[in-house]
């Protein structure tokens, strides 16, 4: 992941990407988005058709990044937890983002679990970032301990 780029670049991928919450598949898709920068681990995207009906809600929040713009964030449901923004998405991203309108992206931490093709993910460190950290992605990290300056 240090070779990836800064600006982020978005990439289609067709690994199976499934989501867990209260015991439930809320999300199963092969269509996802996921987005790369320096220093973070992958970030996966679904498409919102990719979850399954009520398991989105908006929530309250937004936040900035400098290169994909304004993030509104999501209550995820499902086996009856509620995970109050647990996920955003880019309804209006800033120009070179525009594949990630209608896309959601949730942190894995929030989750039961998140699977790429099978593998359990972990959560990126930090509580803020997203990052999706599989045996394919080699660390540190940005969001662990001594990373604030980075």
């Amino acid at each position: 992941m240090w070779d990836y780029p800064r600006p982020p670049r978005v990439e289609p991928t067709d690994e199976r990407v499934v989501v867990t919450l209260g015991g439930e598949k809320i999300a199963d898709t092969t269509a996802a988005l996921r987005v790369l920068e320096t220093s973070h681990p992958p970030v996966y995207y679904l498409p919102r058709r990719a979850f399954v009906d009520g398991a989105l809600d908006a929530a309250a929040g937004s936040s900035y990044c400098e290169f994909k713009g304004v993030a509104s964030y999501l209550t995820l449901r499902g086996g009856g937890v509620v995970a109050v923004g647990a996920g955003w998405e880019y309804p209006d991203p800033s120009p070179g983002f525009e594949p990630l309108v209608d896309h959601i992206a949730v942190y894995p931490a929030a989750m039961d679990s998140c699977e790429l093709d099978g593998e359990r993910v972990t959560a990126q460190s930090g509580g803020f970032y997203g990052g999706w950290v599989t045996n394919r992605v080699v660390g540190p990290f940005k969001g662990e301990r001594g990373t604030a300056g980075w």
